[in-house]
């Protein structure tokens, strides 16, 4: 209970910071600023401007200063959902409980929204109170190099590329580390970045986010197979129609699981420079583990 109360203040307070950096509604063009706030709001978990900020108090610092983080690393994933549903990548009609963006304004408005929503994340992440081991151009430049081609956007054209192959298990944590633990990982070292973390403290919650990732992304492929779309509030079973690789599909689910558990021991063993202080990344990562959906 302690945490859902806590995941439910965070999420309230990122919500209230998304809702005065994006553009409202009745700003023109209306249609594009409409569709971008529809997929904003559409009720997502918030885990990674979560961690942003809990990473940011891990380290001493406040959720004012890590707050314009959380929300360019929001509007980011966002971004990619949007274009991952879209009909010539993963086809997918349903997102967060609800049609999906295109389905509701069309697939050229639905593109050139998730163009916006990356572009407005620099826009928010320029407006970020420079800490004094990391100035602007550092944080920009760390959430450009988890979204760019050598990452987030890397991983998507490997996963497209890998559909209806047999990959090998490297290949598929390669697609998993970019497509899923890159951002993820880039979401908590700007909380750090924010706070001024050491070099030692970026360091641990950089093993601390690769590890969280990708047990986040066996989860993910794990509930994929076992839960209903209804559950999810996204297609259950699109990966195995669309002849993904998967973690239970190259491991089983036994050996996924036990991957999953293996990771989150690795996340909470990289935390313990923090002592006390890294209590709610550590209940994060459990939580991670344990979600239904």
């Amino acid at each position: 209970m302690e945490l859902a109360a806590y995941l439910t203040q965070r999420t309230k307070v990122v919500d209230r910071a998304l809702n005065r950096f994006l553009p409202k509604e009745t700003v023109k063009p209306v249609t594009l600023h409409k569709a971008m706030r529809y997929s904003i709001f559409a009720g997502g978990k918030r885990l990674r401007p979560v961690l942003t900020l809990a990473a940011a108090e891990a380290c001493g610092g406040s959720l004012d200063a890590a707050l314009p983080a959380a929300c360019a690393v929001e509007c980011i994933h966002t971004y990619s959902l949007i274009h991952d549903d879209l009909p010539c990548m993963d086809d997918d009609d349903l997102r967060r409980g609800r049609p999906t963006n295109h389905k509701v304004f069309g697939d050229g408005v639905a593109v050139l929204a998730g163009d916006a929503l990356l572009t407005v994340a620099f826009e928010i992440l320029a407006k970020a109170a420079p800490s004094k081991r990391y100035g602007t151009a550092a944080q920009i430049t760390e959430l450009a190099h988890a979204s760019g081609s050598r990452w987030l956007v890397g991983g998507q054209v490997a996963d497209l590329e890998g559909e209806g192959k047999k990959l090998s298990g490297a290949d598929l944590q390669y697609i998993h580390r970019c497509k899923t633990a890159a951002l993820l990982t880039s979401s908590i070292r700007l909380g750090a970045m924010s706070a001024n973390a050491t070099p030692e403290q970026l360091k641990a919650l950089t093993t601390f986010g690769q590890s969280v990732g990708l047990a986040f992304q066996v989860i993910d492929d794990i509930l994929d197979v076992t839960q209903s779309s209804e559950k999810l509030g996204k297609t259950a079973g699109k990966d195995v129609h669309a002849q993904k690789a998967t973690y239970p599909a190259i491991h089983g689910l036994e050996k996924s699981r036990k991957e999953a558990h293996r990771l989150t021991a690795l996340a909470h063993r990289s935390l313990a420079i923090f002592g006390g202080k890294g209590s709610d990344l550590r209940a994060l990562a459990d939580y991670l583990l344990a979600r239904e959906y």
